[in-house]
């Protein structure tokens, strides 16, 4: 079993900051890469921003403003934003892609969610 779970979540001005964290736990023999997406009323969930080793992805709309990065010593992922726009305002997933040992295989485990509400 591999649970997710996400923090820091919450409402914020336009132009504040919120720090989200998430952390692995469970049966986890490594973690190839983790990730945060997010989710808007009436859209498709997207891709925010992603590390694999030491390189990162954003998604241009974020590029600038928030920061991606991982702890591998406690299998958790943090996403720094900053310069919060109401756009930003999702409920936003951490995501991660897991190799267990017993059974072996390598999956994608979801986060539960966190709502980031930015307010103008």
């Amino acid at each position: 079993q591999v649970q997710l779970v996400e923090s820091g979540g919450g409402l914020v001005q336009a132009g504040g900051s919120l720090r989200l964290s998430c952390a692995a736990s469970g049966s986890i023999f490594s973690i190839k890469s983790m990730g945060w997406y997010r989710q808007a009323p009436g859209k498709q969930r997207e891709l925010v921003a992603a590390i694999s080793g030491g390189t990162t992805t954003y998604a241009d709309s974020v590029k600038g403003r928030f920061t991606i990065s991982r702890d591998n010593a406690k299998n958790t992922v943090y996403l720094q934003m900053n310069s919060l726009k109401p756009g930003d305002t999702a409920v936003y997933y951490c995501s991660a892609r897991v190799r267990t040992v017993f059974p072996s295989r390598e999956f994608d485990e979801w986060g539960q969610g966190t709502q980031v509400t930015v307010s103008s």
